[in-house]
């Protein structure tokens, strides 16, 4: 039984080509996003979500099979509500209702959700369950692109732009594609052996590029030295957002400071090319220096710009026999994972 039973909002949600997305504020609501992760087994639906009096905004879901006979459907960074009157708790499970006859066999709705919080708020209550574990990093830095280039190195610690300048002099960075992806990925794997991170497979990053086109572009910054590459970023260009996707760096020559001189190049970049901000795109909830990832706090927030907190996942469920379960797994998953560290 749905634990909920009426349409409480004065919403309605329609089912819509996918290109009325075009229109989300984020890349993880947009066409683009949806074509990509169906290359990798999701089924990208989208909607049109109508405010009496506060117009339409539009959604996009994403299902997949996640377990036997456990079939989610997961909205990135969605929905965006209106500055209305509506109860977000309500308005959020009207949504959850809505979009569920298009999403055959669901089980449950995960949000992953965009509001920006302050405090302790908001967040879902009743029926709304947070989730064990977090899909996209619920918190990250924004660095604004408005101000001149030299207002936005004033904002950066002193260490900042230090290593900015010695980069710049020490290391070539060229901006490419995926006929590089292949440097990229040999740096991405020995990221991944120095840090104890999972990468995906080189399908996964060549499809990203191939998949992107306007309004979407994606770039790979490639930091050489002597003729070799020694670190690299993909990034990703949207309108007012430019986003910082994914990094990798050579255990040789991390003296050159080349990761610094590669993040302000592509934030050169995105403000030439009209982004409003620059999304580093996650880091630890704060600045405890015992978190496994606290160097990353410490890079990210060098740069400046505003910290961003977002709630997280949250679930909906429409068999909550079936999502219960699959619930305490995630969560057995999560505990084996911590110990494993």
């Amino acid at each position: 039984m749905i634990p909920h039973c009426a349409a409480l909002s004065p919403l309605r949600v329609a089912a819509a080509p996918l290109s009325v997305c075009e229109a989300a504020p984020t890349f993880l609501q947009s066409p683009f996003w949806g074509t990509f992760k169906e290359q990798f087994g999701w089924k990208a639906h989208a909607f049109t979500v109508t405010f009496d009096g506060e117009g339409q905004k539009p959604l996009l879901v994403l299902a997949r099979r996640v377990a036997r006979v456990v079939t989610l459907a997961y909205i990135p960074w969605g929905p965006e509500l209106p500055d209305g009157e509506i109860p977000q708790d309500t308005a959020l499970a009207d949504i959850a209702v809505g979009i569920r006859p298009h999403v055959p066999g669901a089980a449950f709705a995960r949000f992953d959700l965009p509001w920006r919080m302050t405090g302790t708020g908001p967040v879902p209550s009743t029926p709304f369950k947070k989730a064990a574990v977090t899909v996209q990093a619920p918190d990250t830095v924004h660095v604004d692109l408005c101000p001149d280039e030299d207002a936005i190195l004033a904002q950066m610690k002193p260490k900042w732009r230090y290593n900015i300048r010695l980069g710049g002099r020490k290391v070539t960075v060229v901006r490419c594609g995926a006929e590089r992806l292949a440097d990229f990925y040999a740096l991405l794997e020995e990221t991944a052996r120095r840090d104890h991170i999972r990468i995906h497979n080189p399908a996964y990053y060549r499809t990203l590029f191939d998949v992107a086109a306007p309004p979407v572009a994606v770039s790979l910054y490639l930091a050489e030295y002597e003729g070799a590459p020694v670190a690299g970023i993909v990034t990703l260009f949207r309108g007012k957002e430019a986003v910082y996707l994914y990094g990798a760096s050579s255990n040789e020559h991390r003296n050159l400071m080349a990761p610094y001189a590669l993040q302000w190049r592509a934030m050169r970049d995105a403000k030439t090319a009209g982004c409003a901000y620059y999304d580093l795109f996650g880091i630890p909830p704060n600045a405890d220096p015992s978190h496994p990832m606290a160097g990353l706090y410490l890079f990210k927030t060098g740069f400046g710009g505003s910290i961003i907190h977002r709630p997280g996942c949250y679930d909906y469920a429409y068999n909550p026999l079936l999502t219960a379960a699959f619930r305490a797994a995630e969560k057995a998953r999560k505990r084996m994972s911590g110990q494993a560290r």
